[in-house]
């Protein structure tokens, strides 16, 4: 079924989409996952990279349409600080059962609404990462900044599988710039 904003937003088949809240600290890690990964690499135009910072609802309207999607995201889990997490699928929903923040509210409802509405994304994963430092502050802790070039590889790889392979951009200074 077609909606007015197919034609208003356009979605591409695979969608990276950071979600967090940059303000407290590691709560942001899944946009500033997304945004590494915008600086540090290419995509074919098939792919999107989108800040979905604590946006809910509103983000229906740039998923509707998209085939895959990557959710970057701090995962509150039981395991320790830095633990690595990944859901696919059906094991998605059940990961934003528990919600951490307002955002996993929204993500939960958005992909729910395009389910009962006949148009749910056909692959979903969740690649998280377990906090350290939840207090206010718009830089990452220490640790969550480092693990960032390990986290996007993984990212890398989900897209990989996906058949999409983005080619690592050369720093600046390599470029002549």
């Amino acid at each position: 079924m077609k909606s007015i904003y197919d034609e208003i937003v356009p979605v591409a088949p695979v969608t990276v989409l950071g979600i967090g809240n940059i303000i407290l600290r590691d709560e942001g890690f899944g946009v500033r996952a997304m945004e590494y990964l915008e600086e540090h690499y290419s995509f074919s135009p098939d792919v999107r990279l989108l800040d979905g910072g604590t946006l809910g609802p509103e983000l229906l309207h740039f998923l509707t349409g998209t085939e895959k999607l990557l959710i970057l995201d701090a995962v509150a889990g039981d395991a320790a600080p830095g633990t690595v997490y990944r859901f696919e699928n059906d094991a998605v929903m059940a990961h934003f059962q528990e919600k951490m923040s307002s955002h996993e509210i929204g993500i939960q409802d958005v992909l729910a609404w395009l389910t009962v509405t006949d148009r749910p994304i056909p692959n979903v994963v969740v690649l998280g990462m377990q906090p350290y430092d939840l207090t206010a502050g718009l830089m990452l802790s220490t640790e969550m900044a480092a693990a960032l070039p390990g986290f996007a590889q993984r990212a890398v790889e989900e897209l990989t599988r996906w058949g999409e392979i983005p080619a690592v951009r050369r720093p600046q200074s390599a470029q002549g710039i």
